[in-house]
């Protein structure tokens, strides 16, 4: 069968160095970090003390207060982030078929937050089962995508997805298929995460993959820097409008880019270290660009997974050398991870906006905070260091990898 083309109609950004797309690419484009000290809850006997939290957001803002309450944060997120995206993209109930209008929506952990408030409350009472009613909803990762659709009345296919830190990247993937093999016409997809809680923190922190840098948070975040000690949490959300080609067309939508391939691939390997030759997510890409029927040097950008952990950042590398050759060197690489943190399972949605509007400005986003060479990676790679740089980006590939071993990696194409 013919499959049909995908476009992107409309964007949302709820991120730590921005609260709407223009100003998440702004902060991104200044290399600006979105690290600061917890104001959350009290870190003070916790080993990170700091994180990348949303700033200046008020969910009654967006939502009535009522309603509100009976969302974890990180459906507030999904919500507020989706509304964006869909009145960007010009869509409502009114104006398109709502029953070919899907959300497929990722998250990592979904309601943490809620979860933990929960179980404390319980623990410091006497025994008694008095639970929340609306504790199990508030909870489950598919009620964010159940609250966008009814909120904006679309009856097409609803889901989420759970991959880890690849979670909305799937979810990408998975909009993007149903829309080429004709099952839905329109897909508001994304992801969204609220992990910075005592329990997100101190989780993370007995694994050890959080950066305890805490006398310099705005520099912690320093993906493949000789020093790098970990990743920086991150909170948001970031929400895309699929839709298909002459769908969008038909209605004079503003087309931003087009989706032409997803990979997906397992490291099986092992429960949170990526394969040490980067297995994975040399497969992935593979994948991604034999879907997209592209060939390694078509690529002009890669929007790394790039999380800053020792590990990591060296397999991703050995991956794209594996997969790209001698173009390897020719290519722009950068981590934006360097200026959100790690959003997790919201990561692949802001990544790929950053990945679009790569394509858009004709300006690659840099990555920060790089102070001392690793001997690790090969000085002839340009992984952006620092500044932003100005090229005129045709293809780009966003890559994200998951605890489990789960690998997305989705490639945007400019649209003249």
């Amino acid at each position: 069968m013919s499959l049909k083309r995908v476009v992107v109609t409309g964007l949302g950004a709820l991120t730590p160095i921005g609260n709407t797309v223009e100003q998440y690419w702004t902060s991104l484009e200044n290399g600006v970090s979105g690290a600061a000290p917890i104001t959350k809850f009290d870190p003070a006997k916790f080993k990170t003390k700091f994180a990348c939290e949303l700033k200046g957001f008020n969910v009654e803002d967006f939502i009535d207060r009522k309603e509100a309450r009976k969302m974890d944060p990180f459906t507030q997120y999904a919500v507020v982030c989706a509304e964006q995206a869909v009145n960007d993209a010009g869509i409502s109930k009114d104006n398109v078929d709502v029953d070919r209008v899907g959300v497929i929506w990722g998250a990592g952990i979904g309601g943490l937050k809620t979860f933990h408030d929960e179980l404390m409350g319980f623990a410091a009472g006497d025994g008694t089962p008095r639970f929340n009613p609306f504790f199990i909803p508030k909870m489950i990762i598919d009620i964010s995508a159940g609250y966008i659709s009814m909120r904006h009345g679309f009856r097409g296919p609803n889901f989420s997805t759970v991959s880890a830190c690849a979670s909305s990247s799937n979810a990408i993937v998975d909009s993007f298929n149903y829309i080429r093999l004709g099952i839905a016409d329109i897909i508001v997809t994304g992801g969204s995460e609220a992990a910075i809680v005592e329990s997100g923190m101190g989780g993370f922190n007995a694994l050890k993959a959080l950066s305890e840098r805490n006398d310099s948070p705005e520099t912690a975040s320093r993906p493949f820097d000789k020093d790098r000690d970990g990743f920086v949490m991150g909170e948001g959300a970031g929400s895309l409008v699929l839709e298909e080609y002459e769908h969008a067309k038909a209605r004079g939508a503003k087309i931003y880019a087009e989706v032409i391939g997803g990979g997906l691939s397992a490291d099986a390997y092992h429960l949170t270290a990526p394969h040490p030759e980067g297995l994975g997510a040399k497969n992935v890409m593979l994948n991604a660009l034999r879907d997209a029927k592209i060939k390694p040097e078509d690529v002009d950008y890669i929007n790394v997974h790039g999380t800053s952990t020792p590990l990591g950042d060296i397999g991703e590398i050995k991956a794209i050398q594996h997969v790209f050759g001698d173009h390897a060197y020719k290519l722009n690489i950068s981590s934006t991870k360097s200026m959100t943190g790690h959003l997790l399972g919201a990561a692949g949605a802001i990544e790929a906006i950053a990945s679009i509007m790569a394509l858009q400005k004709g300006i690659i986003p840099p990555t920060i905070n790089h102070f001392t060479d690793d001997e690790s990676f090969d000085p002839r790679l340009n992984l952006t260091f620092n500044k932003a740089q100005k090229r005129d980006v045709k293809i780009a590939v966003s890559n994200t990898f998951g605890f489990g071993g789960h690998n997305c990696s989705v490639i945007l194409r400019k649209v003249d």
